[in-house]
């Protein structure tokens, strides 16, 4: 037995004493304990209880399924308080839009931006629905009273709940205050948000219709919408942007030190501690000894002896009668037959499984006990048939499927328990889930099961001279009781026969049972109370159980009073769900009479919310002859068994004990009176006193086990025989949870023998009285305050009472989100309530828990009803809905996402740094970088003017000269049919071929300029026609030459809806053509003359045209011979689009100049056959080729599985020495990697493949060529590089970001790094603009306003200081240089270049620069559903739009799990999620994203989303 020494225990009568002397001696009390039910409450709030309150109350039905744990009358009322006082503003949180066929009957109205109250009209009066809809919730009688008062502006309610909160958190604005105070105003520009605003340096004018090559979306009419800043106010998505961000333009909540050092590690926020934050005061506590556990002479010295005696001494004796649905006794087991039945399942277990040497269950073995719900008395002879066998019972649930919610972990605990026979009932057998052969199948996760039933009658009768062993309670197992955890795994805690036999001697002397009584037992007779008390601690004492179902209590919630009066019962075993099913049935009895109960025990008792059904159960059975000292709720842990119960008195003077404690105050762990703040209060009642033998002591929950204060809340501790003594095979949590050694603040241990933790928290009140406020598992950490789970799903239950959601439906779990933990609601919502009032629901609930818990609640979903995963009693299963949460597979039909609120740990916003000015540089002291970062590529020599050979001359080749004379046909054709003067512009509108190289060689012979223009797309006229005018009248063109073909399209009647046909120029058709040659061909008289036009839209969204001179021609044809080595021997596969940059001098200009032989293929041709590039590589045995990213994800998507037959087919690249990707932004490495993977089977060499790099400036920079290096990768930080910074890291270090070179610098062309704000030159290790000097460069923009004033320093620029002479054109593209180990051909160290992405798509936030693709990367990992991202920012909010590829029933998973990783990885909070259709994220020719476009379509409203959220 335990012995105390004589530290730190005390008697409870010495505590009661010293309470009262403390409180004598004046110091300020540290509870604040109100006893008495009715003194709960103020008395002017109580309401009578009179016939016609009590008779409203009756009218409403309940709609519980699970429990009615969560009713706490003065908390709803403190809820509605703090709602009252948003009632009257306008509701300012932009509800999110759903495309139609996600919502389920909803009005119009959901589609307009909410401008109603938020208030619903029947919020006062709750008596409403007559016809017994179910929205009973309010606690009790008197809430109505309370409620309409708190609505109608009770004053002292009013202004509590708005008076500044004790915690420190006054100077911040709470965000219900922010939703109320917004009001929508009509900006044509919405305000920026932060100070830093986003310049477009380049305002070219943007086209009409995003140039696609898949089918376009049908948005991006640029008449529609002024882009950048005058966006019309009439569009929705922008008014709703614009109330997001007035309410986001409020602080946030905590005012937190921010800190952040400039350094490479990003410093999250820490939390710094409250400065006003309540701290204990107390003395420590003191261990508390419960009284002696008295040992009575006649109790048995085991439970198995005191079977043997009450089956064979009184065997008549009613042991357990059970119900059937309707009530009626089903059937009664007496104590003869318990125990003849359990010898017999005893001695079957032991000699009839397996053989007489082998048999298959030995004593101490472990076997599985499953048994329904609805037959407790089979599942109590099969437990006491194992006892008698000395084998260990484990019982667990009824599998109902295969997939049960959790039955895979209880299929764990069986293995880990080596169990290998599952015992169970004949109707229980049979309703096994079985394969066609009749077997059962093994469950998921199970070991293989032996199932034997235990019926007497599938039985063999034990020989006459057997008799199981009985022997006095020992230290063996007597049986395990399961328990599942909060991360959903179950484990198995081990009971010993001599704690089973102590407990049920503790229970015995704490309730006063006696032999012969009578219990009714609602509870769950597998574990816990139900099995302690309805199964164990009955058979010690020869009680009757009256044993009521759970299927019988949802038919008739009153079954188990019935059975009370019918039975005459002395005790009753129920949970406050069962209270308060019996208040809402009620009122159909006339004759209950309680007054036989002398004790009813209230298995939640413990938890706080139980106090309003224990109160509102007494107020309305007291006259039915209950006494209020019947009424004991307990508290009991797996682990602790029953930890502290009210004994029951005969004196009715004494009323219980109650706590009026401070929510904030307990956020802390600290035990605090609320006195200013009257609506944040927990008001607990206490779990009674100790249990008999035992000791207990309250610890703080993490770390050293340490005595708490008498004002500090702690994890309770108990010290008995009477507890669990291990997991089942796991010894290390066993030691953390079993064998815990509390010591006192000198450091020495308060007892010898180990104490066990409970698993809840609360502490030990005055006059020795437990009270319970949560248990550990459903503890949410956020930002160093401690939330209970039960309390914020009270609140939530609160908030106008069940017209939205179902009561017992509701979890709430933290996830852990940026190294902090962050609140997640899930919900089941009504089928019949509309979006908008479940959306209004939702920012109540918001509301209410940010103003009476001071936390942001992260995400908010409601699920259909019935989906979330239930446990085998039908709660909710928890772990799983979390699971289901993370992985993206629980399908909300709403969801509201407030990380703007919540995460208030994100590192400071970057200040930026005055750059280095001109002085650092002579003094040679470079910040950090080792050299300015400038490379060149080789030099071109002197370049010939009066070269020839691009004007067609012939070239020994056939080829060339049918090329020359067909343009020379088409130079008389422009001069004599056109009328052309030397320098009109000629628009070439042709689909890719030889016709357009023609045409194009034909302009220059009559000296014209021709413009390259891509044909519209006859299937999609309406989207890219206005493209191609856009282009003719930009560019001036005098005349257009076309096919027959596309000249009969661009007069058709789809042409003539989509543009105004009569503008055309004169279209000349060069089908036919004349036959003579032109008099003479036409002669550049100055190099400097313009050859053509190049006109293309930038990823940015810009359309462009820059003017190529002929001398600038020459150099780029020379630059790209010399890097690629093309002779005229060579063959080069080109598969681009003819029309603009690299892919236009490929096509066109490289094979005339160079006289090598080039293979066209069009890019178009791929979508019908993605082989026919290679094949064609293959086939002319090509050495060069030439393709884009499309073309290349054509070939990766489409051919990935066809390698084996093409190879059959005889595909062979082993010839080709370079591949090259062109490309105008950042080697996308994942592509050419699988790219490369997937063709090497073919003989692809890996190193063949590489990238290009151009832009509108210089159309290209960098090519890989054939001499020279293989491209490098490097690793660099992601974080540097948001500020700016290269940081070179290993591969695979977190936040690492891979690039790869773009290509090796051409011949003739120079680079430098600048930073484009200040012009200055820019060491190698920064990221800066790449500046490129060369003889290639265009020689500026072509547009018809004459405004290339503004755009001129993007091709004249010089460097602020350093090398000022220099001319330099801007490219626009942020990167850096690296000198690399390797060298080059000259034998110099080899300089790479890496583009990271265009400045004008980078984002500033939060003063960093970010790139869209490294977002969008992310994202697309986030979920397997996500086939394509892009991402844009307006007024300064992150909106990121994601393809959903599956049903529209997942789109609102995506939400949550793109703010998440969007959080983790970049450290930004996502303002608006925009799920859509796979293809309608716009892509131009190259592959390249549209983001501007896509933006453009989202403001106007043109995208036809599946849903958009706006994250608050």
């Amino acid at each position: 037995m335990l012995h105390s020494g004589n530290i730190g225990v005390c008697d409870i009568r010495e505590a009661a004493v010293r309470e009262r002397a403390a409180s004598t001696a004046g110091n300020r009390p540290l509870f604040y304990f109100r006893f008495g039910v009715d003194q709960a409450l103020p008395p002017e709030r109580r309401a009578p209880v009179t016939p016609s309150s009590s008779s409203r109350y009756h009218r409403r039905r309940s709609s519980g399924s699970r429990d009615e744990r969560y009713r706490s009358d003065v908390h709803t009322e403190a809820v509605q308080a703090a709602l009252a006082k948003h009632k009257e503003r306008k509701m300012a949180v932009p509800m999110p839009s759903k495309r139609r066929s996600l919502v389920v009957q909803t009005s119009m109205d959901a589609y307009t931006p909410p401008d109603t109250s938020s208030g619903s009209e029947d919020e006062g009066s709750v008596q409403g629905d007559s016809q017994g809809t179910p929205t009973s919730s309010q606690g009790s009688i008197n809430m109505e009273h309370w409620i309409s008062q708190a609505i109608h502006g009770s004053t002292t309610s009013t202004t509590s709940s708005s008076s500044t909160q004790s915690g420190g958190s006054g100077a911040a604005h709470r965000l219900a205050d922010v939703m109320a105070q917004t009001h929508i105003e009509n900006h044509s520009a919405p305000p920026d948000v932060t100070t830093y605003t986003s310049e477009h340096s380049i305002q070219v004018e943007r086209p009409q219709g995003s140039t696609t090559s898949r089918t376009a979306p049908k948005y991006g009419n640029a008449e529609l919408m002024e882009t950048g800043d005058g966006v019309p106010v009439s569009s929705r998505v922008s008014a709703k942007i614009q109330q997001l961000v007035n309410t986001l333009k409020r602080p946030k909540r905590p005012p937190l030190r921010e800190f952040f050092v400039d350094d490479f590690e990003e410093l999250l926020e820490v939390q710094q501690p409250d400065p006003n934050q309540p701290k204990p005061e107390g003395a420590q506590m003191l261990a508390m000894r419960g009284e002696q556990l008295g040992v009575v002479t006649n109790w048995p010295p085991s439970l198995e002896a005191a079977l043997q005696r009450w089956g064979t001494i009184s065997p008549k004796a009613p042991c357990l009668t059970t119900m059937d649905t309707n009530g009626k006794p089903l059937y009664i087991l007496t104590y003869g037959k318990l125990w003849t039945r359990s010898m017999k399942v005893a001695y079957n277990i032991l000699h009839k499984l397996g053989t007489k040497q082998e048999p298959m269950v030995r004593p101490g073995d472990r076997v599985a006990l499953v048994f329904p719900n609805n037959d407790p008395a089979a599942s109590m002879v099969a437990f006491y048939g194992c006892l008698l066998a000395e084998v260990v019972p484990v019982p667990i649930e009824v599998p109902l499927t295969r997939k049960d919610a959790g039955s895979q972990q209880i299929g764990f605990l069986l293995g880990s328990c080596g169990v290998t026979v599952a015992l169970t009932s004949d109707a229980c057998h049979k309703g096994l889930p079985k394969s066609p052969t009749g077997e059962i199948p093994q469950f998921k996760g199970w070991p293989k099961l032996l199932w034997f039933v235990t019926e007497s009658k599938h039985l063999s009768k034990p020989p006459r001279d057997w008799f199981p062993h009985i022997k006095d309670a020992n230290n063996d197992t007597a049986y395990i009781e399961y328990k599942t955890c909060k991360d959903g795994s179950v484990l198995g805690v081990t009971v010993t026969r001599i704690a089973l036999l102590t407990h049920c001697q503790a229970l015995t002397q704490a309730c006063g049972y006696t032999e012969a009584e009578t219990i009714v037992n609602v509870l769950d007779f597998k574990k816990d109370v139900g099995l302690w008390h309805g199964i164990l601690t009955s058979v010690m004492n020869m009680m009757h159980v009256i044993s009521i179902p759970y299927s019988l209590m949802k038919v008739n919630p009153l079954s188990w009073i019935q059975k009370v009066c019918q039975y005459k019962a002395k005790v009753a075993c129920v949970k406050s769900r069962d209270m308060h099913w019996a208040l809402v049935a009620h009122r159909d009895q006339r004759d209950i009479n309680l007054s036989s109960l002398r004790m009813l025990i209230v298995a939640d008792g413990a938890n706080p919310w139980s106090i309003s059904s224990c109160d509102a159960f007494l107020n309305v059975f007291q006259s039915k002859g209950l006494r209020q000292e019947v009424i004991c709720p307990c508290a009991s842990s797996p682990e602790a068994l029953t930890v502290a119960i009210r004994r029951p008195t005969d004196d009715s003077n004494q009323p219980p004990g109650r706590g009026v404690l401070s929510m904030h105050g307990l956020t802390y762990g600290v035990i605090r009176v609320d006195s200013e703040e009257k609506l944040s209060v927990l008001t607990v009642q206490d779990v009674g006193l100790v249990m008999p033998g035992a000791i207990m002591c309250s610890v703080k929950p993490d770390g050293i086990p340490q005595l708490c204060r008498t004002d500090e809340i702690g994890e309770l501790c108990v010290c008995a025989i009477a507890t669990g003594t291990s997991y089942y095979g796991l010894s290390g949590m066993t030691k953390n949870t079993f064998e815990v050694f509390p010591v006192m603040s000198s450091g020495a241990p308060v007892s010898e023998y180990p104490f066990v933790r409970t698993g809840l928290l609360g502490f030990v009140g005055p006059g020795g009285l437990v009270f319970v406020v949560g248990k550990m598992d459903g503890l949410m950490v956020v930002s160093g305050r401690r939330h209970n789970a039960d309390d914020i799903v009270a609140t939530a239950l609160a908030v106008e009472p069940m017209k939205f959601v179902y009561r017992g439906r509701i979890a709430v779990f933290s996830v852990t989100v940026l190294h902090d933990e962050r609140i997640v609601i899930v919900a089941e919502q009504r089928p019949d309530s509309t979006e908008e009032d479940s959306f209004q629901w939702m920012s109540r609930v918001l509301q209410a828990i940010d103003s009476i818990h001071q936390v942001g609640v992260y995400c908010l979903a409601l699920v259909p009803a019935n989906t979330l995963p239930k446990t085998p009693l039908g709660g909710i299963h928890l772990s799983e809905t979390k699971q289901l949460f993370l992985e993206g597979s629980l399908h909300p039909c709403n969801v509201l996402m407030c990380p703007h609120t919540c995460v208030t740990n994100l590192p400071k916003p970057r200040q930026k740094q005055p750059e280095i000015g001109p002085a650092s540089v002579m003094v040679g002291n470079l910040v950090s970088g080792k050299r300015i970062a400038q490379a060149s590529g080789r030099d071109l020599g002197q370049i010939e003017d009066n070269d020839q050979a691009r004007k067609g001359t012939i070239a020994n080749s056939l080829t060339c000269v049918q090329l020359h004379k067909r343009a020379e046909k088409i130079a008389v054709m422009l001069m004599e049919r056109g009328r052309l003067q030397d320098g009109d512009h000629v628009a070439l509108v042709y689909p890719p071929g030889i016709d357009l190289i023609a045409a194009f060689y034909g302009c220059l012979y009559a000296g014209c300029v021709p413009i390259t223009v891509r044909p519209p797309h006859p299937q999609n006229i309406a989207t890219t026609l206005p493209t191609v005018k856009m282009i003719v009248e930009v560019s001036r063109s005098a005349c257009l030459m076309t096919t027959q073909l596309i000249c009969k399209l661009l007069r058709s009647r789809e042409a003539a809806a989509a543009v105004d046909v009569r503008a055309w120029p004169p279209i000349l058709d060069t089908d036919d053509l004349p036959k003579k040659r032109p008099a003479q061909i036409y002669k550049p008289s100055n190099p400097d003359t313009l050859a053509y036009l190049d006109f293309s839209v930038s990823t940015t969204g810009m359309l462009a045209g820059v003017k190529m001179s002929h001398a600038a021609t020459s150099a780029f044809c020379r630059s790209i011979k010399l890097q690629c080595e093309l002779y005229p021997s060579r063959e080069v596969a080109i598969c681009l689009d003819p029309y603009c940059g690299l892919g236009f001098v490929l096509w066109c200009l490289c094979s005339v100049y160079s006289g090598h032989q080039s293979i066209l293929i069009p890019p178009s041709e791929l979508e019908t056959n993605p082989a026919l590039w290679l094949l064609a590589v293959s086939q002319y045995k090509v050495r060069d080729t030439f393709c884009s990213y499309s073309v290349m994800e054509l070939c990766t998507k489409g051919l990935g599985s066809q390698t084996e037959s093409l190879k059959a087919r005889g595909l062979d690249l082993s010839r080709v020495r370079t591949c090259v990707v062109v490309a105008e932004e950042r080697p996308r490495i994942a592509l050419t990697q699988s790219f490369s993977k997937l063709f090497k089977d073919l003989g692809l060499h890996p190193r063949a493949v590489s990238t290009s790099f151009g832009c509108r400036v210089n159309l290209a920079i960098c090519l890989q060529g054939t001499s020279g290096p293989d491209p490098t990768t490097v690793y660099v930080d992601m974080r540097a590089l948001r500020h700016d910074r290269v940081r070179l890291v290993e591969r695979g270090s977190p936040h690492s970001l891979p690039l790869m070179e773009s290509g090796k610098i051409l011949p003739g062309v120079r680079i430098i790094i600048a930073n484009p704000e200040t012009k200055g030159p820019l060491g190698d290790s920064h990221l800066g603009e790449i500046w490129v000097h060369s003889a290639h460069n265009a020689s500026g923009y072509f547009t018809i306003y004459g405004d290339e004033s503004l755009q001129s320093d993007h091709f004249n620029s010089r460097l602020s200081f350093g090398d000022t002479q220099t001319v330099w054109a801007r490219t626009g593209y942020l990167g850096f240089l690296r000198r690399t180990e390797l060298t080059d051909a000259n034998g110099e160290r080899h300089d790479a270049l890496y583009v990271v992405g265009a400045l004008d798509e980078a984002m500033e936030l939060r003063g960093m620069r970010y790139h869209p693709i490294d977002i969008e990367t992310s994202v697309i990992r986030a979920h397997k559903s996500v086939t394509e991202c892009a991402v844009f920012t307006w007024t300064n909010l992150l909106v990121v739009v994601v393809e959903l590829d599956g049903s529209e029933q997942e789109a609102l998973d995506l939400v949550p799990l793109v703010t998440n990783v969007v959080l983790e990885e970049h450290y930004l909070v996502v303002g608006v999620v925009v799920v859509v259709d796979i293809g309608v994220i716009p892509i131009n020719s190259r592959g390249e994203k549209q983001r501007m476009h896509l933006r453009d379509g989202f403001l106007a409203d043109q995208l036809d989303p599946i849903y958009v959220a706006y994250n608050m």
